[in-house]
């Protein structure tokens, strides 16, 4: 049985009357959570999109471990809390480690991420790798962190992922991401290629999970503000202007503002790819057609 339909089975009472439940039966990372009904509804809405990408993507297929990046911005703190809810529920059997890579940054509020970690009783790991001098160094006056910054940090979740026994490295990509890793790669690189939901490293040995790929922004924002998340800015790239997905991210907010409803229809399309009616005789065997004559 898949996990929504488990969900649907064996959970479905406790989801509808959650507005009912007592505080004693959710996870502590709720514990100060609104009990208002626009903020259930979030919540449930949240959950119902996660299980649907867990369910879609098969995320739970062999796992026992996962080890959720954890950045201190609001996308990776609510989908810690989504997972930790799901679970709190016997609803993701595997074991979540939270980790924070401590890049090195000045100003860096080291104590925020493990003291609330700590309160809320997860499993967590804290490492410290100075990746913000090489980029620094490395990134010529005025070009962006960003790329080079993902990969270093990337590289050291690889490797702690593999330290802690995980079998994969879970990330709190929403849907503008995607939506904006498409366009970047459509206007910049001359490529039709998003962010998966779940892929293989080149080394074959870890997989990389986005669960919240169904989640728009704008509800992580709204999540993370009632459950009033211990929020960390990244001051390195934070700064930077003129980022090419600051530009995609107006584009696409502009389309919606037009024609609300257009990122998901936009989302929907990338999961509905006809390759006869694109140009990559790569994907299709255009050269195989053969017309039928009629007799």
């Amino acid at each position: 049985m898949n996990l929504v339909n488990t969900i649907d089975s064996q959970n479905a009472a406790v989801l509808e009357g959650e507005d009912e439940l007592d505080l004693a039966t959710v996870h502590p990372v709720f514990a100060k959570a609104p009990r208002s009904v626009s903020f259930n509804k979030l919540r449930k809405r949240l959950i119902r999109q996660v299980r649907q990408a867990i369910s879609d993507f098969d995320m739970l297929k062999g796992q026992k471990r996962w080890l959720v990046g954890l950045s201190g911005g609001k996308d990776s703190y609510g989908l810690l809390a989504v997972l930790l809810d799901l679970q709190w529920r016997g609803l993701l059997p595997v074991e979540l480690v939270a980790c924070n890579l401590d890049q090195g940054q000045p100003n860096f509020p080291k104590h925020i991420l493990p003291d609330y970690l700590a309160s809320i009783g997860v499993r967590h790991r804290i490492e410290y790798r100075d990746t913000y001098s090489i980029v620094k160094e490395k990134v010529p006056t005025g070009g962006t962190y960003c790329s080079l910054c993902s990969r270093l940090r990337r590289g050291n979740l690889y490797r702690i992922a593999r330290e802690e026994g995980c079998d994969a490295l879970v990330l709190g990509h929403h849907r503008e991401d995607i939506l904006e890793t498409f366009f970047m790669n459509f206007f910049h690189g001359g490529r039709l290629s998003a962010m998966p939901a779940k892929l293989l490293n080149d080394e074959k040995d870890l997989f990389v999970l986005r669960p919240l790929a169904y989640a728009a922004e704008e509800d992580m924002a709204r999540f993370a503000q009632a459950m009033e998340f211990p929020i960390i800015p990244c001051d390195l790239c934070g700064s930077q202007d003129g980022l090419q997905r600051n530009a995609m991210k107006e584009m696409l907010a502009g389309i919606e503002a037009k024609m609300p409803g257009r990122k998901d229809a936009m989302l929907r399309a990338l999961a509905h790819v006809d390759p006869s009616h694109l140009l990559d005789p790569k994907l299709f065997d255009f050269a195989g057609l053969m017309a039928t004559k009629a007799d």
